[in-house]
């Protein structure tokens, strides 16, 4: 069998015990990068030392320099993220209990130790240790994620409602304070007439189970301003409470902006459907009256008239040509106000 490859502390000042321990554990760990302390002094100097770094660290708790509950915490302050397991003669199950909640990873009586018992010890302790530090640096992205999104986003309690987190953006564009923010229900973000949509949409998400929800509400800041929003959230367990993270995205200059392009549009529409046909009406007349004048004989007075009609269409034709222009003005004046 291919024997583990760990580095391993062992702090202990009682030779026999250290070559059993030895023994032990050369059944199935290579024991070259062991590394033996024979009091917390020189524990303390290799602990501090630049670079170093243990797999685990077997600690005895009766050294002749420091013992008990004081050396398991100058122990876990020097070995950062090391985890240690107490080996130890004392079966004081009460004090076992005070080391694990201390931050001991697991506490082994000397008496009941054997190659198999300890072995499976250090790595069951080496895999926790593992699951933990991939836990704390899910959590770390989680909240790098969270509180450095340029977009608003805050944690809220599924069954009271209560906000739980909040990151800058939105306390930036809210106007809240972060505790503020704390003391508030998703509900006091919302107009009053807001409310009912509100409930009805976490009534339909709840009965449905849906983890993802996606939305348009509007909010009310802090000085009273209405905003429209896109929301987008999603469930998640926060501090053991079933919970959703919420992102919001304020659209109110983006719908300004549509409805500008859609009031523009139908000016447009407006203008293109005045030069089809109220344009063409006395141009058509225009022409008609040319082709009458050009290829007819007529008196002197009938081309007056003739004349006299093509002066009016052409006042027409100045009309409907202003009338465009001044809609075209308004156009402009009505996307700067929207904008």
């Amino acid at each position: 069998m291919q024997k583990e490859k760990l580095k391993i502390l062992l702090i202990e000042d009682n030779p026999g015990d250290i070559a059993l321990i030895e023994d032990y554990l050369s059944e199935y760990i290579d024991i070259s990068s062991l590394v033996i302390a024979r009091n917390y002094k020189e524990a303390n100097t290799i602990l501090q030392s630049p670079g170093v770094n243990f797999d685990v660290i077997l600690l005895d708790l009766s050294l002749p320099d420091k013992s008990g509950e004081e050396l398991i915490k100058e122990v876990l302050s020097l070995g950062l993220t090391n985890p240690t397991i107490v080996l130890t003669g004392n079966s004081d199950l009460g004090f076992g209990i005070r080391s694990l909640s201390m931050g001991i990873s697991d506490y082994l009586l000397k008496d009941d130790i054997n190659a198999s018992s300890l072995y499976k010890s250090i790595i069951y302790t080496i895999e926790r240790q593992r699951s933990r530090s991939e836990l704390e640096e899910s959590e770390k992205r989680y909240s790098d994620l969270f509180h450095l999104s340029p977009l608003p986003m805050w944690v809220y309690d599924l069954e009271n409602l209560e906000i739980m987190d909040v990151n800058a953006s939105a306390i930036k564009h809210y106007g809240y304070t972060n505790e503020e923010f704390l003391s508030m229900t998703i509900k006091d973000l919302r107009p009053a007439e807001e409310v009912p949509k509100l409930e009805e949409a976490i009534q339909y998400s709840t009965q449905n189970d849906n983890m993802f929800f996606q939305g348009f509400f509007k909010h009310r800041k802090k000085n009273g301003e209405i905003i429209q929003v896109d929301i987008q959230s999603n469930i998640i367990f926060f501090k053991s409470k079933k919970a959703k993270v919420v992102l919001a995205q304020d659209i109110t200059e983006r719908l300004k902006y549509i409805n500008a392009i859609e009031a523009q549009n139908q000016k447009l529409r407006t203008i293109s459907w005045m030069q089809s046909h109220v344009v063409r009406a006395p141009i058509a007349r225009m022409m008609s009256l040319v082709d009458i004048i050009s290829n007819f004989q007529s008196s002197d007075e009938e081309v007056k008239k003739l004349l006299d009609h093509v002066l009016q269409s052409a006042h027409d034709l100045d009309k409907v040509v202003r009338e465009i222009s001044k809609n075209a003005e308004l156009i402009d004046v009505a996307v700067d106000r929207k904008l």
